[in-house]
């Protein structure tokens, strides 16, 4: 399917990480425009409700931003973020040494929650949400593990402080729910939100050579 008779696609974000995922399923966004909204949480906010309301600000922010660039008209946007939790409390985006520390020890020996939020606008204006959770236990961490991972820098600006799809991914225990989501961008409900939007989420599927770019 040529891609003029499918809607254009804007990938709200300049995570690679979310990118590689959808180019895995075939998808290939048009444009990618990253969103520069305010993150924190508000008083007595949920980590659950916190990322479907910060993936809904992603969402429209960058479709107000295509549409002032000329290329928003007819395209949908796709959104999503992702927030880390240790029961209610809200586990930042580790901008420092010192945040990712004190994630890792909340971390350590226990099971936390990831919320991943995803919000998909529609050219003709319709919103449509979706929000996996995901339960993840971590290993009881040494402070040889902690001090190592901390010089590591994986954790800079990753939600909790660390980066399942790296290094940490030797901490995890178990794994309840979706691994995708945890990374960044839950593939199953990803896929259905465009499929009921008229985006050919399968066709490239049937043409190899147009996923040759695909991560392997």
């Amino acid at each position: 399917m040529p891609a003029s008779s499918r809607p254009e696609l804007i990938l709200a974000s300049a995570s690679p990480r979310r990118l590689a995922l959808l180019n895995q399923i075939g998808v290939d966004p048009d444009h990618l425009i990253p969103a520069q909204i305010d993150e924190t949480p508000e008083r007595g906010e949920l980590p659950r409700r916190l990322a479907q309301r910060l993936a809904h600000l992603k969402a429209i922010e960058v479709q107000n931003k295509a549409r002032q660039g000329g290329i928003g008209d007819g395209a949908a946007v796709l959104a999503a973020d992702t927030v880390v939790a240790v029961g209610r409390r809200i586990l930042p985006k580790a901008e420092t040494m010192d945040e990712a520390a004190t994630c890792l020890r909340l971390l350590s020996g226990r099971a936390h929650r990831v919320y991943t939020g995803v919000c998909l606008l529609s050219p003709a204006g319709q919103v449509h949400h979706r929000l996996v959770d995901t339960k993840v236990r971590f290993k009881r961490l040494s402070a040889r593990e902690m001090e190592a991972y901390l010089a590591s820098g994986e954790w800079n600006g990753k939600a909790g402080g660390y980066a399942i799809q790296g290094i940490a991914g030797v901490f995890v225990v178990k794994l309840s729910g979706s691994y995708p989501a945890v990374v960044g961008l839950p593939l199953y409900e990803t896929a259905a939100l465009l499929a009921g939007e008229g985006y050919p989420v399968h066709f490239n599927w049937l043409n190899p050579s147009a996923m040759a770019g695909a991560p392997a």
